[in-house]
């Protein structure tokens, strides 16, 4: 049974694994088997080492999603490379706090490139490769915010819903090819993106009244369910949202 949870002989590309959720999820990757190429502005030589600590091959490659203009030939280079790109997790996100009335359009749009249009432009880009290869699974990393507002984030807000709206879009798509697409939502975690609100006394008690499992998540809590969608044991999963946040949406 354990086989079909195998990610032997896969290659990832995996952005945002430097540190937080993407990084156990990536070296989670890994100890499932898979080769894993991490992308993100800064190299980050702990996440490679702690791939091949894994047995496995693990490369970084420094790019700024922003860039949009230079996805191809970032997808190009990994596949130049490894030869093939199995599995991709589109993790990588950013945050800007502002009321509404007063979000700067610079701010808006570094969001919406960074968490909508790249993670895009990444499936449109390795989704090529997999419709070539008949076969490919396909991770976007949504959020709670894909189906509440939440507070000071509109931009956030709306390019998490619109990475739930358009994996659903590649799934009815791309399913019958033998690719993939689905979403994690993760709840609230204790990351530095979630430093704020950790440290807002008074906010951080409303979360946890209505978290059932009365924590805020680790890290550790995404692996499982990532290692389920790149491997075997979801290939009849498509495009769906699993929520790993302690019950939060049930509440």
């Amino acid at each position: 049974m354990l086989e079909i949870f195998s990610l032997k002989g896969k290659t990832a590309l995996f952005t945002g694994g430097s540190r937080g959720l993407g990084k156990a999820m990536a070296v989670g990757l890994a100890k499932a088997g898979a080769e894993v190429t991490v992308v993100g502005r800064k190299r980050d030589q702990d996440v490679v080492d702690r791939i091949a600590a894994c047995g496995v091959r693990g490369e970084f490659y420094e790019h700024d999603l922003a860039d949009l203009d230079g996805i191809p030939a970032l997808v190009a280079r990994v596949k130049a490379d490894f030869g093939k790109i199995d599995i991709l997790v589109n993790n990588a996100g950013v945050q800007s706090r502002h009321k509404a009335a007063e979000f700067p359009r610079q701010d808006w749009n570094f969001v919406i490139d960074v968490n909508m249009n790249a993670v895009f432009f990444l499936c449109q880009e390795v989704g090529k490769l997999m419709l070539a290869q008949g076969k490919g699974k396909i991770i976007n990393i949504a959020s709670l915010l894909s189906f509440q507002g939440g507070f000071t984030v509109p931009a956030y807000a709306a390019s998490k819903g619109a990475v739930a709206q358009f994996s659903k879009s590649l799934a009815n798509e791309w399913a019958s090819q033998g690719i993939n697409v689905n979403c994690i939502a993760p709840g609230y975690m204790d990351t530095e993106m979630n430093t704020a609100l950790i440290a807002d006394a008074g906010r951080s008690r409303q979360i946890l009244e209505r978290i059932p499992a009365g924590r805020w998540g680790k890290p550790e809590d995404m692996v499982g369910a990532a290692v389920y969608l790149a491997s075997a044991a979801s290939d009849y999963v498509n495009g769906t949202i699993i929520t790993i946040d302690g019950g939060w949406m049930g509440r």
